[in-house]
């Protein structure tokens, strides 16, 4: 999976300086309270600013994430006890697979795929219903985190609203989607599904690195 590059400053903290990961840099403030950091797109950008005087920056909007450092702080981190699923289609309809990760380390969990004549949408309600049957059967309390909220929707009706036609060529697909909604309805889970912050994060870590 590619991801742009980031860079952090943090101004006030346990550990002032530039990091060039997410993990270092949440190292360097965590439990420090009144933190100063931000994130910037280059590292000229962030030594430039480190240089400077945060309030230079503060309620600016983040040049790697269109984020003020305010809301940045409001969303938080991602909750690392969980799984992140997410889906790709190679055109729409297209060829689609879905996959879901460990969100912390990317250890791939499971993958289904590809199918043919599949919708993105398809994919993302899949996932997350094969996450549900994962995370139950193994008595699991973490969380699923996707970047769908329409996919979340259809989760929470206990249905797959497509538009997309069945035809013979994605019979399978449908077989799966069928089955995923009878799981809906004769099971119960106490699992959250929550939305993943992409702005605030970057691409969910199971993303397909196709963009």
């Amino acid at each position: 999976m590619s991801k742009k590059s980031k860079f952090y400053v943090v101004w006030k903290g346990k550990r002032p300086g530039v990091y060039t990961t997410w993990d270092d840099c949440k190292a360097a403030i965590t439990g420090y309270k009144g933190a100063q950091y931000k994130s910037f797109a280059t590292f000229d950008m962030a030594k430039k600013a480190y240089n400077s005087d945060y309030a230079s920056y503060k309620g600016k909007k983040s040049p790697s994430s269109g984020l003020t450092s305010e809301q940045l702080q409001k969303i938080g981190n991602p909750n690392y006890h969980s799984i992140a699923v997410d889906a790709a289609s190679s055109g729409n309809p297209g060829i689609m697979e879905y996959q879901g990760v460990d969100t912390k380390t990317g250890k791939k969990l499971f993958r289904q795929g590809p199918f043919q004549q599949g919708t993105n949408n398809i994919g993302e309600f899949l996932a997350i219903v094969h996450g549900l049957a994962f995370l139950k059967q193994r008595n699991s309390d973490r969380i699923i985190y996707t970047d769908s909220r329409t996919a979340m929707s259809w989760v929470r009706k206990k249905t797959c609203n497509t538009k997309l036609e069945e035809t013979p060529k994605n019979k399978e697909l449908f077989d799966l989607v069928r089955r995923a909604i009878d799981w809906l309805n004769k099971n119960t889970y106490t699992t959250k599904v929550v939305k993943w912050e992409t702005k605030a994060w970057g691409e969910i870590p199971a993303d397909f690195g196709r963009k």
